[in-house]
């Protein structure tokens, strides 16, 4: 089973080495040089990592194949995968994106989008959601907010407050607050 557990950024420097948006618990045993990574779209991997370095709280990969910043500016994007053994059952701590994406959002029954991506962060992650007008809503990954995943059922269960569909919406942002501006 691949597994994904990057996405390669901007470049950095002059000499090739990429920025990472890192999709993994362990970047420490996963990013070493002399690893090898299947890469989407293949035709841009595989991919053995030279260096791994970290500046600040952005990791910083160098590869074997990319001498310079033109080369690194050609894999921007690309994600990065590792094969990896079945995962345990047991493991319901979370969930990869590669299993949300293409699900459908139903609130109750009412299918209201379909799960286009996971945007992992520090605080939370958000999934993704394309609605039906082709809107996006990022959705918050929380229990309350997302109490049920169906990957066999092709769905997930959205319970969301009120006002979430709205935040991303033309009538949610206009700045239109109904003031006419005539002044009594």
């Amino acid at each position: 089973m691949q597994l994904q557990v990057a996405r390669i950024g901007k470049p950095h420097g002059i000499r090739g080495e990429v920025t990472v948006q890192v999709l993994t618990d362990a970047p420490e045993s996963r990013f070493v040089p002399g690893t090898e990574f299947l890469v989407e779209p293949a035709k841009l991997g595989p991919l053995t990592v030279r260096s791994a370095r970290w500046n600040k709280d952005i990791l910083l990969l160098g590869f074997e194949e990319i001498a310079d910043r033109n080369a690194a500016e050609v894999i921007r994007g690309a994600k990065l995968f590792v094969e990896t053994e079945e995962l345990d059952d047991d493991d319901e701590e979370g969930w990869y994106e590669h299993e949300l994406v293409g699900l459908e959002a139903r609130v109750g029954s009412q299918v209201v989008g379909r799960v286009t991506a996971l945007n992992t962060l520090p605080a939370q992650d958000l999934l993704v959601i394309e609605g039906a007008d082709g809107r996006e809503i990022l959705v918050p990954f929380v229990e309350e907010i997302v109490p049920e995943v169906n990957p066999d059922g092709g769905y997930v269960l959205l319970v969301p407050p009120p006002g979430l569909f709205e935040l991303n919406s033309d009538e949610g942002n206009s700045g239109d607050d109904g003031d006419t501006g005539d002044r009594a």
